[in-house]
């Protein structure tokens, strides 16, 4: 692949790390950018040519903040392409969710990964060339009990990308979606260890959080590494018309597929069973 500059967020761990490295090695000028800064320092160990940027998407004081530095850095330039890496799940049912917990949870996903694209994509424009990956999910697509707020989140990034691609087309500026399936990192087991320390106690749901451990472990025999993940980013960035969505693994996009043919009914039913919501199970 030719040398690009690149910011990818969320590398502190997970996919973002993965990738960050990865793009280095390959001799990209990668910002690896983070809320946590030691996990992004550590990683120049293993590639030094990665420069470490702290960037909280919480926070539009620091994403203006990281994007005077990357021009800084840069010369004005910029990136060739952004990665949209950085999110977190929300677990709980939707009835007992707070506001803020929702909130909190759009606010990292999408209104900040929406912030720190508006601050990359000038330099874009004005070169009419450049490119934005949104890391999304096959939870864009399926919906699922339980982790309700973090699939709303993921189908707003879906729509947002699709629109986005549409707008920015004219202007040089390609935008692609990268839809992970099930990768075993820290994130399904922080989503439900979260639901299991906040969200058991006197909740109609108890039995469902009970069953943490559980639905985790089933979710671990789906789970795959990162590496088809990255690669699929390594595509996205390479291609010079790069396809709107990249599955990773494939084997997901049959599973979407399934999910599409299906009655409603019938999927409701079995993600009912999967998570444990039937009348029986909760004693209802």
């Amino acid at each position: 692949m030719i040398s690009k500059t690149i910011l990818i967020t969320g590398a502190s761990s997970g996919i973002g790390r993965d990738a960050a490295l990865a793009l280095a090695k390959a001799g990209h000028r990668v910002f690896a950018a983070a809320r946590r800064t030691a996990p992004i320092e550590a990683l120049r160990a293993e590639a030094p040519s990665i420069e470490p940027l702290h960037v909280d998407l919480d926070s539009p004081a620091s994403i203006a903040e990281a994007a005077a530095e990357i021009a800084t850095r840069t010369d004005g330039y910029g990136v060739d392409v952004l990665i949209n890496n950085a999110g977190f799940a929300t677990a709980g049912a939707l009835a007992e969710l707070t506001d803020a917990a929702l909130r909190a949870q759009f606010e990292t996903n999408v209104f900040g990964l929406m912030a720190l694209t508006r601050a990359m994509l000038p330099a874009m424009i004005a070169r009419g060339e450049g490119r934005v990956i949104n890391v999304s999910s096959v939870s864009g697509r399926i919906p699922a009990p339980i982790l309700g707020a973090y699939h709303a989140s993921k189908y707003a990034v879906e729509a947002l990308s699709d629109a986005l691609r549409m707008e920015l087309q004219p202007f040089g500026v390609h935008v692609v979606l990268v839809e992970p399936g099930t990768i075993r990192t820290e994130f399904a087991s922080r989503a439900m260890t979260e639901a299991t320390r906040d969200r058991s106690t006197g909740s109609r749901y108890a039995r469902v959080y009970d069953r943490a451990a559980t639905l985790e472990a089933r979710f671990d025999r789906l789970a795959g590494g990162t590496q088809p993940v990255v690669r699929a980013i390594e595509k996205a960035i390479a291609r010079r018309r790069p396809s709107a969505r990249y599955v990773a693994p494939r084997t997901f996009a049959l599973m979407i597929a399934v999910v599409r043919i299906l009655p409603t009914c019938w999927t409701d039913a079995l993600m009912q069973r999967l998570f444990g919501l039937t009348r029986k199970q909760l004693g209802a």
